[in-house]
Parts: structure tokens; sequence; C-alpha cells
């Protein structure tokens, strides 16, 4: 069976040229993983699939919403485990005793230092599945107030970059016209971004079939196949990310209809 080789701590596992709210770890998942989750993505039925204008998703357990609630309701086992297990075994730094190889959601977060233990379910639940093909991408853009600010994203099929932008002082959503840092996700590979990277700037991914200047990239030291980029550029496949998060506010079915469907 194969096991991932996972840092002791995630301090092993942080960006350091980034302002230090990021952690990156190569091969999270391992390739028989991959073919697992991609193979249950791609079996999901069309409607399942909601279309966008550069790319489509799926998202679980259900949208939230319109007033940014999560209806209570379990993960799919195929896509919580061995990921959400495994994210919370990692502890936060080499003094927090790691929780060792767990086989479930709850052993996880016994382990209590892992770096969703301040968000208010102490675990992700909830789960956006995009896929992008070679050439598309996200404008630079922040993730709202609906989720606690930690995000876990997992990687597959493919790698890309992400777009770090900082804001312009004086407000107004106004942004840089250049990127901050770049920092490139392999297939596989999770990256978390927590604290000032999730409020205090914008994240986007450039709509590129190539991508260049690799070497450049902020977390180029914690890249696991070098090789692979070694001529720091590569051509993008197709990606499915996988982007864990804690939703902040959830609601019992049975209390929403109490409530005659105003959740």
């Amino acid at each position: 069976m194969e096991i991932p080789n996972l840092p002791a701590s995630l301090v092993e596992a942080q960006i350091q040229s980034s302002p230090r709210t990021a952690y990156y770890i190569p091969d999270f998942i391992t390739p028989s993983e991959e073919t697992v989750l991609l193979q249950k993505i791609n079996a999901a039925p069309l409607p399942t699939w909601r279309h966008l204008s550069h790319r489509r998703l799926q998202t679980y357990p259900s949208p939230l919403t319109q007033q940014n609630t999560l209806l209570a309701s379990p993960l799919p086992t195929w896509l919580s485990r061995p990921i959400v297990p495994r994210l919370l075994s990692l502890p936060v730094s080499p003094e927090t005793p790691s929780s060792g190889n767990l086989t479930s959601d709850s052993d996880a977060r016994q382990s209590n230092r892992n770096v969703f233990i301040t968000t208010p379910h102490h675990a992700p639940n909830h789960v956006l599945v995009n896929e992008y093909l070679p050439g598309s991408g996200i404008f630079p853009h922040e993730d709202g107030a609906a989720y606690a600010p930690i995000v876990a994203t997992v990687s597959l099929g493919s790698h890309t970059v992400l777009d770090i932008y900082a804001k312009k002082e004086g407000g107004g959503g106004e942004r840089e016209p250049e990127p901050r840092w770049r920092i490139l996700q392999e297939r596989r590979s999770l990256l978390i971004t927590t604290g000032g990277l999730y409020g205090e700037y914008l994240h986007g991914i450039e709509g590129v079939v190539w991508d260049e200047k690799l070497k450049a990239c902020c977390n180029w030291e914690l890249v696991g196949d070098r090789e692979n980029f070694e001529h720091g550029r590569a051509e993008r496949g197709t990606r499915v990310s996988l982007t864990f998060r804690d939703v902040l506010k959830v609601k019992s079915l049975g209390k929403a209809f109490r409530l005659g469907g105003h959740v």
C-alpha cells in the first residue's frame, strides 16, 4: 500500500518567501488515490456539474444558501478519506504531537493542534470541485466571509500556478497589476493558505496553456519534482482542484424546515 511521505509538521512545509501563512506539500496523495478521486468525479451525473464561463464545478455536500449557510450533511466518504484525516493529522509545529496514521475524521480531530483547530467545526465541512481545461483560469478574487480563513487545496491531473495579488492602498477593491507571489501547485499536492493571505490579498489563476518562469515561484524550494519543471516552463493539462473549507454557518435540515426554509 502506497503511503505519502508527509512532513513531521507544517513548519517544514511553510513557504518562506510568502507572508509565512501558506504551506505546500508535494505528493500529499498517491497516484492511485488520485486515480480513484478522478474516477469518482468524472462518474458524477451531468446535472451535478455547474457550468461557468471558463470552468465547471461540483459542490459537496451541497451549495450554500443565499444567506451563506450550509445545510448540515457529511462529506461523501470517497471525497473526505483519506484527505481529511491526513490533513488533520498534520501538526502545526514540531512541539505539537502528531496523531499519526489516522483512519477517521473523528480520530484526526483528537490531535487537537492541526491547522483547522481554530475554525468553528475543527475540520473542513465543504468542498468545491473545480475543473480547469488548459488555457482556463479564474479572475483574482477573495473567498468571502462565508468561510473560516483557512483553505486547503488538493490538485489532481495537472499542475497550475496560483497568483497572489496585493490590494491597492485606499481600498475600493483594486489590486496591484502584477502578482506579489506565484505558487506552483503540482498534481497531487496540497496547498494551505491561512491568515493574511486569506483576507488581505486576492488570488487567481491566469488563463494560459503554458506556465513560464516557474523557478521564480515562491515555493520552488518545496517543489517535489523539480526535474519536471527544470526548463522553467510547463504545459498545463486538465486540472481538477479540491478546495476544502469550513463554512461558518451550519444548520440542520430539520431546523431549516421548522423555520419555514429561511436559512
